[in-house]
Order: C-alpha cells, then sequence, then structure tokens
C-alpha cells in the first residue's frame, strides 16, 4: 500500500526534541527576565513621578527662569541645557530653544538621546535651551498664560545672547508646534526660523480611508466629554486619557508588539525600552480649562488658521503675522497628525505662492515617507538627517527668498561634487514648490468640510447642554479625595504600579531574573520553534491591524452618514453649497503697507553698489533653477564674508537679499538694466563680484541650460562677457 505521508526519519526524532527542550528552556527565561523589565518599568515609573521636576533629557540643565514667579505663574521653565564633553559652543551662533509638547506626557522629547534635536544643535556649536514643565499645573493658567510665559522665557534667550547672529531659532514638537506659531504670530519680532515638527495646524485635513483620528471628536459627541473628565478630575484633565488615544491609534503594537519585541529580544531590548516607558509613562495633568480650549478651538472647532480665535485683550492670532522662516517636519506615516493636518494651514490662509511671498513668508517643509508620529522626534535616524541637516542650514534657511520650497535630501557619494560644501552624509536641497503641490497630497472635499462643520456645531450645544444641566450635579458629587483615586485607577497607570510594588512576588521575579541571568541559554536561531514563534505573532499582529482597519472603516462610514445628513446640517444652521471657512482676504492696514512697500522698492531700483549687484544677479540667475542647494547656500554664506559681503551681519544680508528678490520679481528688467549703473568703475572689484556668482552657482551643479543664457546675461551687464567667452572656449 502507498502513501504521499513521510515519515519522520528515526534518527531526527533525537534532534526535534533537543530543539524543543533548548526552546522551552530559552522561552522560560525569557518570561523571567520579560516580568523582570516590567518590575523595572513599574519601579522606575513610581521613581520618575516622585521627583520634583521629572524628565527624560539625556543632558544636565540650568534653570533660567521659573515660570511660577510671574505675574501670571504658569508651571513651566526655561533651563540651559549643558553641553556634553568635546563638544564647543559658539555663543556668536544663534540659539536654539526646544520647546516639549504637554499632551499627556512629560518633559525631554526634544533632547531625549544623543541624536535629538537638542543634540545636533549643540553639536552644530548652538547654545541650546528648554522650554519644559512640571506635572501639575498652577491653578487657574490658561493656554494664553503659557504663551505669554514663553514670550518672556524667549526675550531672557536674547537678552543672553546680544551679540547672536540672528534671532532664536525656536522648534515644537506636537502640541508644542501649535503653541509656538501661536506665539510667533502674536509676538514675530521675537522669533528666528521655527521648526514645527509633527504638530497639527490643519485639524480638519486628511483624506479618506486614512487618518481616523479626527474623526473622533463627533463620534463622541463634541467636547463635553472633555468637560465631564475635567470635572470628574476635580478640575483637572488627566494627561493619561491623551496618551490613551495614542494607544488606541495602533492596538497591534499596544496590545501585542511593543510587548513582544522586549520578551523575543530580552537579552537586548530591554534598555531600550526601559528608556522611552520612562517617558512614555510620565503623566502630566491640565487644567480643565487648557483642554478646553484646546479641544474646542483646535481639535474641533479648526479654528486656528481660520483667524478665529481671539486673546483676552481682543488681538485676533493671524499665522500670516509670521515673520521667520517656517519649517515643517510630516510623515506619511505620521496616523496622529498625517501631511494634510500639518500643512493645509497653507491652503487655508494662501491664495497662491504669490500672496505667501506677499506677506514675506519663507515656508519649508519636508514629508518622511514611513516614519511614525514619535519617530519624527526620537528617531535617531530623523535626528542624524532631517534635524541635523536644518540644525546646520537654520542660518542659511533664514536667508532663502519668501516663498514656498520643499525640503529634499540625497546621500553623498563619491560622484558628489564639493561634498565638502555640506556637513554630514546628506546634501539639503530647497526646491521651489505651488499650492498644488501641498493639493496633491489629498484633501477634505466641500461637502466634508461641511460635515466637519457641522460636528463643531453638535459639539457646541452639545457642551452647552452639558453645563447647564449636568456640570453642576457633578461638581457637586466629585471630592479632591474621590478625583485622586479616579486618576489612580486610569487603566494606564495601573499597568505601570501593579508591578512597581515591594511585593513578595515582585522580589521573587528580580532574585529570579538574576538567576537566569547567570545560567542564561538562548535557543539557536535557527531553532525552528522560533520560527514558529514569529510566525505566529506576525498572525496577531495582521488580525489585530484588521480589526483596526474594520473599526476605522466603521468610523469613518458613521461620522460621514451622520454628519452629512441634510436634516441635522439644516438643524444646526449649516446652509448647503456654502464655503464652510472662506480664505480671508487680506486685511487693508496690510494691503496699504504693502502697497506703501512695494512703491518703496521700486524706488529703491537705481541704489546700491556692487553688493547689491551681485546679490541681485545671483537671485536672477538662480531662480531659472528653482531650487537652492546646501553647498550653493554655503558658498553663499562664504561670500558674505568675502569682500563683495564684507561687514554684513546675518540680518542686514537677509534684508539685502529679500529687498532684491522684491525688485526683481516687481520690475524684472528695470532691475536687471540698472545694474551698470551700480557697478564700480573698476574692473576688478566687478570680476570679483561676478566671480563670487559663479563659485556659488558652480557649487552644486554645472551651469548649463538656462541658467547658463541667464549667466551670459549678468556677464554683460557687468561689463565682462568677453571673460565669459574665453571661460567658454
Amino acid at each position: 500500500m502507498s502513501t504521499d505521508k513521510q515519515a519522520i526519519p528515526g534518527d531526527a526524532l533525537p534532534g526535534l526534541f533537543a530543539s524543543a527542550f533548548e526552546y522551552l528552556v530559552d522561552t522560560g527565561q525569557r518570561s523571567v527576565l520579560f516580568l523582570d523589565v516590567m518590575r523595572q518599568r513599574g519601579v522606575q515609573y513610581r521613581e520618575h513621578l516622585a521627583e520634583t521636576a521629572p524628565h527624560v533629557l539625556d543632558y544636565a540643565v540650568e534653570l533660567i527662569l521659573d515660570g511660577r514667579t510671574l505675574h501670571r505663574p504658569v508651571n513651566y521653565g526655561l533651563v540651559r541645557v549643558a553641553p556634553p564633553r568635546g563638544v564647543e559652543i559658539d555663543t556668536r551662533r544663534r540659539p536654539f530653544v526646544v520647546v516639549d509638547p504637554r499632551a499627556g506626557h512629560g518633559p525631554g522629547i526634544g533632547g531625549f538621546k544623543a541624536d535629538s534635536e537638542i543634540g545636533v544643535a549643540m553639536n552644530a556649536g548652538h547654545p541650546c535651551y528648554f522650554i519644559g514643565f512640571l506635572p501639575e499645573p498652577v491653578p487657574g493658567q490658561t493656554i494664553e498664560d503659557i504663551a505669554r510665559a514663553e514670550a518672556v522665557f524667549i526675550e531672557k534667550v536674547i537678552a543672553l545672547h546680544p551679540d547672536a547672529d540672528g534671532k532664536p531659532c525656536v522648534i515644537g514638537n506636537c502640541q508644542a508646534g501649535w503653541a509656538v506659531m501661536i506665539l510667533a504670530s502674536l509676538r514675530p519680532e521675537l522669533f528666528g526660523p521655527l521648526i514645527i515638527a509633527g504638530a497639527p495646524l490643519s485639524y480638519w485635513a486628511g483624506v479618506r480611508g486614512k487618518n481616523p483620528m479626527r474623526y473622533s471628536g463627533g463620534l463622541l459627541g463634541g467636547s463635553w466629554l472633555t468637560a465631564l473628565t475635567s470635572d470628574l478630575g476635580g478640575g483637572k484633565f488627566d494627561g493619561a486619557w491623551l496618551v490613551q488615544n495614542f494607544e488606541n491609534m495602533n492596538p497591534s503594537n499596544t496590545l501585542w508588539t511593543k510587548q513582544y519585541n522586549v520578551y523575543s529580544k530580552v537579552d537586548t531590548e530591554a534598555d531600550r525600552y526601559l528608556e522611552f516607558e520612562r517617558w512614555w509613562g510620565g503623566h502630566v495633568n491640565l487644567n480643565a480649562e487648557e483642554i478646553q480650549f484646546i479641544v474646542d478651538e483646535l481639535f474641533v472647532g479648526n479654528n486656528l488658521a481660520a483667524g478665529r480665535i481671539k486673546t483676552s485683550d481682543g488681538q485676533v492670532v493671524d499665522l500670516r503675522n509670521i515673520r521667520s522662516p517656517i519649517v515643517v517636519f510630516c510623515s506619511k506615516g505620521d496616523n496622529i497628525t498625517p501631511p494634510q493636518q500639518a500643512l493645509d494651514w497653507i491652503l487655508d490662509l494662501y491664495s497662491d505662492v504669490d500672496e505667501i511671498r506677499a506677506y514675506g513668508q519663507t515656508i519649508v517643509y519636508t514629508v518622511h515617507e514611513t516614519v511614525g508620529h514619535l519617530g519624527i522626534f526620537v528617531s535617531g535616524g530623523v535626528a542624524k538627517k532631517e534635524h541635523s541637516e536644518f540644525s546646520s542650514n537654520i542660518d542659511l534657511i533664514d536667508v532663502l527668498p519668501p516663498g514656498l520650497y520643499e525640503a529634499t535630501f540625497e546621500a553623498k557619494s563619491a560622484e558628489t561634487i564639493n561634498a565638502e560644501l555640506a556637513g554630514g552624509k546628506w546634501i539639503m536641497r530647497c526646491e521651489r514648490r505651488t499650492l498644488d503641490d501641498i493639493r496633491a497630497m489629498g484633501g477634505n472635499t466641500a461637502e466634508d468640510e461641511r460635515r466637519f462643520a457641522t460636528a463643531a456645531r453638535v459639539s457646541e450645544i452639545n457642551l452647552a447642554n452639558y453645563r447647564n444641566f449636568v456640570q453642576p450635579w457633578v461638581r457637586a458629587a466629585v471630592s479632591p479625595q474621590l478625583a485622586e483615586w479616579m486618576r489612580k485607577l486610569h487603566p494606564l497607570r495601573v499597568s505601570y504600579e501593579v508591578f512597581g510594588g515591594d511585593s513578595a512576588a515582585m522580589r521573587g521575579v528580580a532574585e529570579a531574573a538574576d538567576n537566569v541571568r547567570e545560567h542564561r541559554k538562548p535557543a539557536a536561531e535557527d531553532n525552528p520553534l522560533l520560527a514558529f514563534q514569529e510566525t505566529l505573532s506576525k498572525n496577531i499582529v495582521n488580525v489585530l491591524d484588521q480589526w483596526r482597519d474594520t473599526q476605522e472603516a466603521l468610523s469613518e462610514t458613521l461620522f460621514l452618514s451622520i454628519y452629512g445628513s441634510p436634516t441635522l446640517q439644516a438643524a444646526v444652521g449649516i446652509k448647503p453649497d456654502t464655503e464652510v471657512s472662506p480664505r480671508r482676504e487680506m486685511s487693508p492696514e496690510h494691503r496699504e503697507r504693502l502697497e506703501a512697500r512695494i512703491a518703496e522698492l521700486k524706488s529703491q531700483i537705481g541704489n546700491g553698489g556692487l553688493r547689491e549687484c551681485a546679490i541681485r544677479g545671483l537671485l536672477y540667475v538662480g531662480m531659472a533653477r528653482g531650487m537652492v542647494d546646501e553647498r550653493s547656500l554655503e558658498a553663499l554664506r562664504r561670500v558674505r564674508a568675502s569682500r563683495a559681503g564684507s561687514r554684513l551681519t546675518l540680518a542686514q544680508f537677509k534684508t539685502i537679499v529679500r529687498e532684491q528678490f522684491f525688485m526683481l520679481l516687481l520690475e524684472p528688467e528695470a532691475s536687471l538694466a540698472a545694474i551698470p549703473k551700480l557697478l564700480p568703475s573698476s574692473e576688478d572689484e566687478r570680476r570679483a563680484g561676478l566671480d563670487a556668482i559663479r563659485g556659488v552657482l558652480s557649487a552644486s551643479a554645472e551651469i548649463s541650460g538656462e541658467t547658463a543664457r541667464r549667466l551670459d546675461r549678468v556677464t554683460q551687464l557687468f561689463g565682462l562677457a568677453g571673460e565669459r567667452q574665453a571661460k567658454a572656449s
């Protein structure tokens, strides 16, 4: 009798039993070590909370200003970051100020590792400061109070660096990003370049089938639940609920992958896991007034870019008032702040790039392909690439002509020309873009905007009803003791506390783990049961991901159906076929100032000398390329210190670049025709200016095509046409 099945050879059985025994020993030891990691996590959690000013900064700091001593006290503070051994700081370079997000976690994420925003800025020679916060808010503090305090902090940094070559570069991570943008619109004179990393600014934006977090407010009936949670907390909102929202976005990671990765690689992953969990579990509180502002005005109301937020003294928050370059970091892999939420505020504010220029704004964005939300701040790869490049080139970005640019990165290679002009391992380019490039990433339809506007109106109604009919009863029933117990019993806190006690069980785990480390016997990498374990893990992840995808699809369908109802829209006053958030027109005051400035610039076209002519000629030729390369910017920096650009501060140089750029936009032919009249009579001086232009242009690429034709014209205007022909031959 024949059969298709093959019997297992007898001599293979001992090998199978040996593999099984080896795996059982290994998995038993890993289980003990994993429990010990959870124990260390719990102990670390308790120790971190017991600190007066807990943070996860990887650097020593010195307190400069305590926000609790201000006229309107807040739980924020300004510290100076001490450079590590071997790092030299140049006090003449512009300082960097990192503002950490208060999104449920404690401070420190911007300096979490050596390869971090703070680390790369210090390695580039910049003095660094950090704005962090304490776990408990000052009673009565508001978002506006915090903004005013941060203005005082930045004023202090400026005062500490009177000789710095530029105002501070301020980095705002996540929710600190919108806070920095608000402050920069109110106090634009305080800021150098802004780096806004993973920060939501256009809260309704997104694409169908993705970004489900933007539907949460509508599906919960609006911000009444925020008010209820704050009331149950005795006037404080527990930041653990915000962290829980992040956890819910990726259940496979929350429920399985994060723990499995430690369990499966417990010999190598424990330290990294504990380092991250020290920050992830550092939950802080917010005042009820703070979180209500965030949810009502930003996440549900989407009022920031629309200009519907006012300060207590009636000042309108208008992001178009910002005068500093704005650098935006975002990622396609970020499901918390997708590129649309990070960038669509530009579409909300401006009709085209010319309008961006009319406000004198320079906006540079970069879109990572895969990194997640937290990776924008904590990934060593991002720090060594994007953050490092921007830190090294921030002074040069500051002199970019107004407009919209995308920063792209190319790895250096043996074929890279003038590689010595670029620091690090990457070449950064700022390529000119239009608003269509942002629209191409996808976004809402007009119908979707009406749905979100309907959800915002429903939120207002539900919140008013809660405040009128329910809130008094809740506040009367919640004592301070009950509020504290509810915070302690939050599921996330319990998950730390349950392993952090000094119980007999945990002491037994610690002793068993010490014994396992002495007799550790990991299974061989080719053990077949390890492969089966990995397959099982992947199947669990797939099931959880499918559950998430199904849940997100259902959430989107429900939101679109409920808030797309014409009856509901009519009931809350949303009219069909009307634009929900019409773009604001330029104010008469700004238009008047703009027209006066245009007239002034036109009148100055015939003023200047070699320096103005060299910059004007360089801008004219460079416009043909549509991008600025890091190497060209470095060559331009060297020109600034040369004869053609000597004795200029960075601010003065930036002013000249902008003036010459606008002259070329307004009156290109008249601006070029004026060059021969402004040049010095000395041929040597004119040749030096032209050589500077050629040096900058040739730093990054061969001069050819339209660029070469424009350079020929500038050469003729400089009265050196013969030299161009000689060089060509």
